[in-house]
């Protein structure tokens, strides 16, 4: 038995946990706030994915597809609310059925459940859905990702993990005996054999400060969302997603029917001023500068200059948010939405300007950190566990 341990308490960092505490390694956990899941899965989504969208054999079409089924296994099994409702992706003109299409093919080769069906067909799901063809997505699902954290919280006590909020990493350095590493925490220092770095938004941070060179930067998006009001919910039955062009690096803006039966919509992407700024009037001068002084933040700026700035135009507007949605149901109006809670993305960024497509793990001696994984890690958290509890015992050998 090792001890190992797990910066950042969102799900991927308890999944990791409770992979190793269920391997017989001793396991202590440290996030730096006072609850489990207080930002990239505490303002989640909520959707499990199904693996539609990722390049065949990559990390996120693998892990995706297994963790469609993984996740919906585990909320069987700890009580966790969820439902499998399926989705449509919809053309809403004759020129996106090419790539609806291409869609279709990348759902095959990914072995995810998806057929093409008519507009007709559409309309019986989504009675109020603009179409001319759509790809139905049966295994998609909505769940509650901060039950699923609590109830891996609970299993971590039960395999008698130390877990400690409140526990900032403030330093890290390798043992004086040089077999294990040392983690400075306001309450002391923590040793260890190993760690892994599942710090989300300060990844790339903490994998400096742990001594590496991360071959990318986090760079982080914000992404709004709206709700419809109660009396307008009843426009959507499930889920609605446009068909994604695949020159922009975000799926656009779509319809998701929670498990309280309210309907969010978005997400709308812009940059967030800190990297934990879910508000316009959250900024952080520090997380700015590192943006800023960051030669791909730039290149990124250059190639999406007018997408950029429409998604700027939309977040300060919600007529031109409404008319996003509308492409996709016609009856939704500017007054049918009021505003929802934002998240914020860490996205890692290369230094050319592109974004990091797929999950992104780099090593070191005793060390293993996960610097990419955004959506759709919360439904891949199981897998993401197994391959990086591997890594963190190759690291041991």
């Amino acid at each position: 038995m090792r001890h190992i341990a797990v910066i950042g308490g969102g799900i991927v960092g308890l999944a990791v946990a409770n992979e190793l505490a269920g391997r017989g390694h001793q396991v202590t956990v440290l996030e730096k706030e006072s609850h489990w899941a207080a930002h990239q899965t505490g303002h989640n989504s909520n959707v499990v994915h199904a693996g539609l969208y990722y390049k065949p054999g990559s990390f996120k079409a693998r892990m995706s597809v297994a963790g469609n089924a993984s996740i919906v296994d585990f909320a069987k099994e700890h009580g966790v609310p969820f439902e499998v409702c399926g989705k449509l992706v919809v053309a809403t003109s004759e020129d996106e059925i090419p790539r609806l299409n291409a869609l279709a093919e990348r759902a095959e080769a990914n072995g995810v459940p998806a057929r093409m069906i008519s507009a007709a067909e559409a309309r019986e799901y989504e009675p109020e859905v603009a179409t001319v063809a759509a790809l139905r997505v049966e295994s998609t699902g909505i769940i509650d990702f901060p039950a699923v954290c609590s109830a891996l919280v609970r299993l971590l006590h039960a395999h008698g993990a130390d877990l400690r909020l409140n526990s900032p990493v403030l330093g890290i350095r390798q043992s004086q005996t040089g077999s294990g590493v040392e983690l400075a925490t306001p309450q002391g220092i923590v040793r260890a054999d190993a760690l892994v770095n599942c710090a989300g938004l300060h990844s790339d941070r903490i994998a400096r400060m742990a001594g590496l060179d991360p071959s990318a930067t986090i760079v982080p998006f914000r992404g709004e969302y709206f709700e419809l009001t109660p009396e307008r919910r009843g426009l959507v039955r499930g889920l609605i997603y446009p068909v994604p062009d695949p020159t922009l690096p975000f799926l656009g803006v779509h319809l998701t029917r929670m498990l309280d039966g309210s309907v969010h919509a978005g997400p709308n992407a812009v940059l967030a001023l800190r990297r934990e700024g879910y508000k316009w009037s959250q900024f952080s001068a520090t997380d700015l500068f590192e943006v800023a002084k960051f030669p791909g933040t730039w290149r990124l700026a250059k190639k999406f200059a007018r997408t950029g700035l429409e998604e700027v135009l939309r977040s300060f507007s919600r007529k031109r948010f409404a008319a996003s949605l509308a492409r996709l149901v016609p009856a939704v109006q500017e007054q049918d939405l009021v505003r929802a809670e934002a998240g914020v993305r860490a996205q890692a960024m290369l230094p050319d300007g592109s974004l990091v497509d797929d999950f992104l793990f780099e090593t070191a001696a005793r060390q293993v950190h996960v610097l990419n994984t955004p959506s759709p890690a919360a439904t891949s958290s199981l897998e993401i566990a197994k391959h990086v509890a591997d890594q963190a015992e190759a690291s041991l050998a």
